[in-house]
């Protein structure tokens, strides 16, 4: 479409390069001066989601790169609405996942005058970001479309920020408009040969061999091949909360229900698409055996060895190096013994927590304890939903709980440990893929975060579905200790919060259950409305996990782990 002028507008260069790049969602809030790129992006068959909050638009737009496999877009205004946006692309870098913020700008030509929402964008998108560049011409923004998005693609991907200033999107460019190359699909290296008969070799030779399973390979799209290679081989596996579903957790192999065993006592492991952060507690003692053997698959070169380092490092792409292996395997077949002590032991240690957690599921109590909750939770969730979750208590014991069959249809609070994603998420999830049921389940205070948007959802008649499990408090339940007289414990919200009510307001549905025994007829109910619905649910503010050998956060002083339990991150 030509602006009055006769050329192309810059908002219409805009969507044009972002339809033109794979981008069909942009998530976000308009005011001066983006207005035009959404309208634009609409007449062109973009779909824009306004959103009520900055946060919640980049926290939909990298959920959405994630389960589409190509970067989707977040706008936001200028000053303040980059500013709030920033938590987005920080999330979306340690996740490693794509997305594209674009962000106005005020005039070039009142740069330093103290203009109208004037800040200094480049200068703090730049630490969130793989590339943040400004567009200082209209006629360059095909060629600055074209590297954000390959950018956020390729590689280990990630956020990029283009910042476009007013004058760029009110221009105009006369004649033929300027196009640029169409980003491709990402290359897929593969390792050395060497490496991946290494890798087989050193699993041949383990006593007690663990696959893990990191959401790098559900990025790859490598579940056919990941499940190939746990069954051809025959070895135990356990996955990372966001590379659940890679292999269904009903698999037999799974050995999930004794994490915490299976990685303190494996000899060798395979690390495919996880990184040994924080969530798989560095690879360190005393979670892991000091002379663990790791053999690791990673698309980031850079990421090989962090920490421990890799006794074999495959450094590829995750579906690209599965292939290797499995062709190796044809070469040179081999299984784990059917009958091993290995086995034994993470069997008797899985039905060793199955008895613990037994009372707990079976607890009739009201207010209900976490673990009842998600046993009545998960027969009401039909097969193959999406499932979104965030909260302490809540998102931990719900790992294992809610299973997984199908690749990326768990997301949640991921390596930032980012709580307020979960409406975005959810919001994000049922636009890629309408026919797929969504339910979040929120802590109370994780679903203050964002609670507005089910306002967009109404507004877009997305039918998620929020359950809030409400103890009442930030984290496990409130302090023994009571404050001084006259103050609230800092952690404390209000345990008699009608939450469901919010859902009410903007035309959805609203449930509660303060028994048990009500929550899964209350969830079936919301999942038949059609419309965006909270189910509320009263939980014991004493509530917990079962207890833990280690503290959730693994502690590396000396002595430090010897300090006993906390709330932990996974089954022993």
């Amino acid at each position: 479409m030509s602006d009055e002028r006769g050329g192309t507008g810059g908002a219409e260069l805009v969507a044009r390069s972002l339809r033109q790049q794979g981008v069909r969602l942009i998530f976000g809030v308009v005011g001066v001066p983006v207005t035009p790129i959404a309208e634009a992006a609409q007449r062109l068959g973009i779909r824009y989601i306004g959103m009520r909050n900055e946060q919640a638009a980049s926290y939909a737009a990298q959920a959405a790169g994630y389960l589409t496999g190509r970067p989707q877009a977040c706008l936001a205004v200028s000053g303040p609405g980059v500013v709030h946006a920033l938590a987005g692309l920080a999330n979306a870098q340690a996740n490693c996942w794509p997305m594209l913020l674009l962000g106005g700008a005020s005039p070039g030509y009142q740069e330093g005058m103290g203009a109208f929402q004037e800040e200094r964008q480049l200068l703090a998108t730049t630490p969130f970001t793989k590339l943040s560049r400004r567009v200082e011409r209209t006629d360059r923004i095909p060629f600055f479309v074209e590297q954000a998005v390959r950018t956020a693609l390729f590689g280990r991907p990630g956020p990029t920020y283009l910042e476009l200033p007013e004058e760029v999107i009110e221009g105009s460019v006369e004649g033929e408009a300027p196009e640029a190359p169409t980003v491709p699909e990402p290359p897929r290296p593969e390792a050395p040969a060497e490496a991946v008969l290494a890798a087989l070799d050193a699993l041949r030779a383990a006593e007690r061999p663990l696959v893990v399973v990191g959401k790098g390979m559900a990025w790859a799209r490598a579940e056919a091949e990941v499940r190939e290679l746990v069954e051809r081989t025959q070895l135990p596996f356990l996955a990372t909360p966001m590379g659940k579903g890679v292999v269904p957790d009903s698999h037999p192999l799974s050995v999930a229900a004794a994490r915490s065993t299976a990685l303190r006592e494996a000899d060798v492991i395979l690390l495919l698409g996880a990184r040994l952060n924080w969530m798989l507690h560095f690879g360190r003692p005393p979670r892991f055996r000091p002379d663990v053997r790791i053999l690791q698959v990673d698309l980031s070169p850079e990421q090989l060895g962090q920490n421990v380092p890799a006794e074999v490092a495959l450094s590829g792409d995750g579906r690209s190096v599965s292939r290797q292996l499995l062709r190796a395997l044809d070469e040179r077949p081999w299984e784990y013994p059917q009958e091993s002590t290995w086995r034994t032991t993470l069997q008797q240690q899985m039905e060793r927590n199955a008895q613990q957690v037994a009372p707990m599921l079976d607890d009739e109590s009201a207010p209900t304890s976490y673990y009842r909750a998600f046993r009545e939770i998960r027969r009401a969730i039909p097969p193959g939903s999406m499932i979104v979750s965030e909260g302490a208590n809540t998102m931990d014991i719900g790992r294992t709980q809610l299973p997984n069959e199908e690749p990326r249809t768990r997301l949640d609070a991921g390596t930032h440990g980012t709580m307020g994603v979960g409406l975005g998420y959810a919001i994000a999830a049922a636009c890629v893929d309408p026919t797929r049921p969504v339910v979040a389940v929120e802590g109370d205070s994780a679903f203050g975060f964002s609670g507005m948007e089910l306002e967009t959802a109404a507004r877009y008649g997305l039918p998620v579905t929020v359950v809030v499990l409400n103890n009442g408090g930030i984290g496990s339940g409130m302090p023994t200790e009571p404050p001084p007289e006259g103050m609230r414990a800092p952690g404390a919200l209000s345990a008699d919060a009608r939450y469901e009510l919010v859902a009410e307001a903007f035309g959805g549905a609203g449930f509660r259950a303060e028994r048990p025994e009500e929550i899964e007829p209350a969830l079936r109910a919301a999942l038949r409305s059609g419309l965006p619905s909270v189910v509320s649910v009263a939980i014991d503010p004493g509530a917990g996990r079962k207890p833990q050998q280690f503290h959730w956060n693994t502690r590396l002083e000396p002595g430090a782990e010897a300090a006993g339990a906390g709330t932990g991150a996974s089954g022993q």
